[in-house]
């Protein structure tokens, strides 16, 4: 018998007491049976049938199931069990795979567990079994459970394969066009329909977006940036700062960096191919970079704006530079250099092209310093307190534009103020993004200073926190100001308590979940 079929009859013509329930619910974009509505109604049919009083309801509308980050409505359920704050002893879910398609079936069962041990049971209300513990009903659950997971793998598989297909016939799957090329809106007969402005998406299933050229002046100047890396040999941190001289802004709006830069000369789409699947994000795992030959290509789906001769110039300029070397050449060429010139220091470093950037040997040999006594090399002073502020200005603006770029890859719309880098998303939300830098103790443990900028306000505050040697991000805090706002200056340790911790993340996935835009039911 289905447990949708109960009836009174089944309770020997007793009442049952009456128990208070939660309701989850949770809809994807899959089908529209699953819409939260059709859940509500069901899951109240259940609870009139068993005699429970439903007090409460989470909801979690146009989410995926693949992870507990974008499941608010979830994370606050057990987060309300696991601090005893549920007003309830039973949660009604429509199904096992409204709980969650997660990839990990324990990870499901894990979390059904939380909710158990705090005496608090789970009722899926449209299983065909009772989930009351027995070997027959954990078999099934568990069979249930990866067959929710599975049907997730199969979706990806299936719009994986539907996306190559489209990338070869000349589509752009997604991401902002980049400065110099603007997305056109094409219907299914190829004919332009409207240009899309940033943040705008095709409404329509049969239209299709393609890459064409940008504005004339922004065109000019991406192939002024390949005449000055390949026939005047400047760097790509020079042609930044011409750029910046000159008052010029990024597509984005913000001043010129190295990366961006370097993105315009690396990035095969300003030759009118059309490239995809370079870094892959399947089922909500880690980011991976993939290598060249599984990338999915479709060349010459667009107008090119640089000549593919200047392209191939630049990619054997970036090949070369980017060729590895041994610690020992690295060292060779440092002790030469320091033959040379007498000193040496990260601007020094930098100005010479053919060898490895001042980065390249913190990231080989844990910092500069290390480097330099590796060749015998004692500054008058200490630099490393230089070195680690110079580290910090070239890091901010790349952490600000990979921030924004994963904003605007989930359909988000960014401003920056070029005066205070604070980003406003949709119009609404301001958010700031500070770099922290770690400092040990004499005792060995680590320390980073916090210092909030009371003047911004922010809505929310991104505290990227360095590792010990100051080389790369080691995790991140999502601060909200209406919590932290009356502190001008937060210590933070290794460990710092729930109050901080709780806002600590390994990566930024979970704030761009958090600033998708989700599509509000029409009220009947």
């Amino acid at each position: 018998m289905s447990a949708t079929e109960w009836s009174e009859e089944d309770f020997d013509g007793a009442s049952p007491a009456r128990t208070r329930a939660a309701r989850y619910v949770r809809m994807s974009t899959d089908h529209q049976r699953y819409s939260t509505e059709n859940q509500a109604d069901a899951i109240d049919a259940y609870a009139a049938r068993r005699g429970f009083d439903i007090v409460r309801t989470y909801a979690d509308e146009g989410r995926s199931g693949l992870s507990i980050a974008g499941h608010e409505a979830l994370r606050t359920l057990i987060d309300d069990v696991r601090n005893g704050l549920a007003d309830f002893t039973a949660i009604l879910v429509y199904d096992i795979s409204r709980w969650g398609r997660f990839q990990d079936a324990d990870e499901s069962g894990y979390y059904e567990f939380v909710c158990r041990e705090a005496g608090i049971t789970v009722h899926y209300c449209a299983e065909p079994f009772e989930n009351d513990g027995s070997p027959s009903s954990t078999i099934m659950k568990s069979v249930r459970r990866v067959m929710a997971g599975e049907f997730s793998r199969d979706l990806s598989t299936k719009v994986f394969a539907g996306q190559c297909r489209l990338v070869t016939l000349g589509y752009r799957q997604g991401g902002p066009a980049g400065y110099g090329l603007r997305r056109q809106l094409i219907d299914e007969k190829g004919q332009p329909k409207a240009e899309l402005r940033a943040g705008e998406q095709k409404s329509l299933q049969t239209d299709r977006v393609v890459l064409v050229p940008g504005p004339a002046k922004e065109v000019e100047t991406v192939r002024r940036i390949y005449r000055l890396f390949t026939e005047e040999h400047r760097s790509e941190r020079e042609i930044a700062a011409m750029l910046n001289a000159e008052g010029r802004k990024t597509d984005l709006g913000r001043p010129w960096t190295r990366s961006a830069v370097h993105q315009i000369l690396s990035n095969e789409k300003y030759v009118g191919n059309n490239v995809y699947n370079r870094v892959s994000f399947k089922l909500k795992k880690k980011r991976v970079v993939n290598p060249p030959d599984m990338w999915i290509r479709g060349d010459g789906a667009f107008e090119a704006i640089v000549d593919p001769a200047s392209f191939q110039a630049a990619a054997r300029i970036l090949e070369e530079r980017a060729r590895r070397f041994s610690d020992d050449d690295m060292l060779r060429m440092l002790s030469d250099l320091l033959a040379s010139r007498g000193v040496l220091s990260g601007l020094v470093i930098d100005e010479i092209e053919e060898m490895p950037s001042a980065a390249s040997y913190r990231h080989r040999f844990g910092s500069l310093m290390r480097a330099y006594h590796l060749v015998g090399y004692a500054p008058n002073r200490d630099y490393r307190y230089i070195e680690t502020n110079r580290h910090l200005r070239l890091l901010h603006p790349e952490i600000v534009g990979e921030v924004t770029r994963g904003i605007e890859a989930t359909g988000g719309i960014v401003g920056i103020d070029p005066a205070t880098d604070l980003l406003t998303v949709h119009g609404e939300l301001t958010v700031s993004i500070v770099v922290v830098r770690c400092q040990a103790t004499q005792a060995g443990t680590l320390r980073w200073k916090l210092r909030l900028d009371t003047s911004l306000r922010p809505d929310l505050t991104i505290v990227v926190r360095l590792d010990a040697g100051n080389l790369r991000p080691r995790d991140f805090y999502i601060l909200p100001w209406i919590d932290v706002g009356s502190s001008e200056i937060l210590r933070m340790a290794e460990l710092n308590g729930l109050h901080l911790d709780a806002y600590r993340v390994d990566d930024l996935s979970s704030l761009y979940h958090l600033l998708l835009r989700s599509q509000m039911p029409r009220a009947a």
